[in-house]
């Protein structure tokens, strides 16, 4: 059946080089994807990239090419060339597009949600939510089937935006780890970390990660800074917090007060893996943003122990993480704390986890729901 599909994806943004985690998500996806069918790309011209699959990079990079009607005969022109049969949109941000497809053709169409949009700036403060709200419902309407990243946004779309659960699935963010690293891997990790940041032998490495200037991640920052650290700091841990991250607000002076606090700023670094395999535990204190959680996701790959809150966590059930991940309740702080200082070394096992987050297993069940 796999060789019978024929996929065309449409990314309206810049994806290569994948750096952020959403650009991680599609790349990687689409990597695992294109070794069971046969993928074509449609994106941005600022898509500068070499794949194994073939990518047309003719949109145009401006904010016009959510409203350009010539991109469907474009669209049609490319779809007979490569005998296409389904079509997968990336977000749903051109609604108008695959109602169209919906009305003209007999393609079968996909939307791939990251999050519910409209939710995530809602909570992020943006008046005009409600406005995306309907557009965002009418692209999930219009397409045949919709792939979310979560179990809680797929039954916000049934819920909210009336859609089938039949059309739905989750299809989460992925990794490519499918056993634990090595116990030599994960301890040369640890004492590149010490020796890095003179970082003692019997202090635990607490670490954060993300973007700085996106607003949840900002917040969550601070909630470290102010609320959790000054907990940890009347306990009897020995303990450093690594926070790494681009675009940290100005005003913070890269974190300089916070130096005697037991706080390092490492900034943007260019191998995330290797403090992701050296810490003992991951912060995630997030409010809000929705969504999964992509660093969290890659935390638990590693086989840390991830203290998170319960906004941070949808997506990812504590059940199939093989005890390692701790979920508080938001805003809790004392409790947040608590969790830190009780967490134990975790288990041996995460099979649970990979048979869920692998990206192999993530690609094949997306091969299947095509086939269906």
């Amino acid at each position: 059946m796999a060789k019978q599909i024929r996929l065309l994806s449409l990314i309206p943004y810049q994806v290569f080089p994948a750096v952020m985690g959403g650009q991680k998500g599609i790349a990687l996806f689409y990597k695992y994807l294109s070794r069971l069918l046969s993928l074509t790309v449609l994106t941005v011209q600022k898509n500068q990239a070499s794949e194994p699959y073939e990518i047309i990079n003719t949109i145009a990079n401006g904010s016009s090419r959510y409203a350009n009607p010539f991109l469907y005969f474009k669209l049609k022109k490319i779809i007979a060339q490569q005998k296409s049969t389904h079509l997968l949109f990336e977000h749903p941000y051109y609604a108008w597009l695959i109602f169209l497809f919906k009305k003209l053709s007999d393609h079968h169409l996909i939307v791939h949600s990251h999050n519910i949009e409209s939710e995530r700036f809602r909570s992020i403060g943006k008046w005009w939510w409600k406005i995306l709200w309907y557009y965002e419902r009418w692209a999930y309407r219009n397409a045949h089937y919709v792939w979310f990243k979560t179990t809680e946004d797929m039954q916000y779309a049934t819920i909210h935006y009336g859609i089938s659960a039949a059309a739905c699935a989750v299809i989460p963010y992925g990794i490519e780890a499918a056993a634990l690293p090595s116990v030599a891997e994960l301890q040369l990790a640890k004492e590149s970390l010490r020796n890095m940041y003179q970082i003692a032998d019997d202090e635990t490495i607490l670490l954060f990660n993300g973007t700085l200037s996106y607003k949840p991640n900002a917040d969550a920052l601070m909630a470290i800074l102010e609320k959790i650290n000054p907990l940890l700091q009347q306990s009897d841990l020995k303990y450093r917090i690594v926070i790494c991250g681009k675009n940290l607000p100005a005003h913070l002076n890269d974190l300089k007060s916070y130096q005697d606090q037991q706080i390092i700023y490492a900034g943007f670094v260019d191998d995330i893996d290797l403090y992701f395999k050296g810490c003992d535990i991951f912060l995630n204190p997030l409010q809000d943003g929705g969504g999964i959680k992509t660093k969290l996701v890659e935390a638990l790959g590693f086989g840390k122990i991830c203290v998170s809150s319960a906004n941070g966590a949808i997506g990812v059930a504590a059940d199939c993480t093989g005890g390692r991940l701790k979920i508080v309740a938001d805003k809790d702080w004392a409790a947040y704390s608590k969790a830190i200082l009780e967490a134990s070394k975790p288990g041996n096992d995460n099979a649970d986890f990979y048979a869920l987050f692998s990206w192999q297993k993530i690609a094949e069940k997306a091969v299947r729901i095509l086939g269906q």
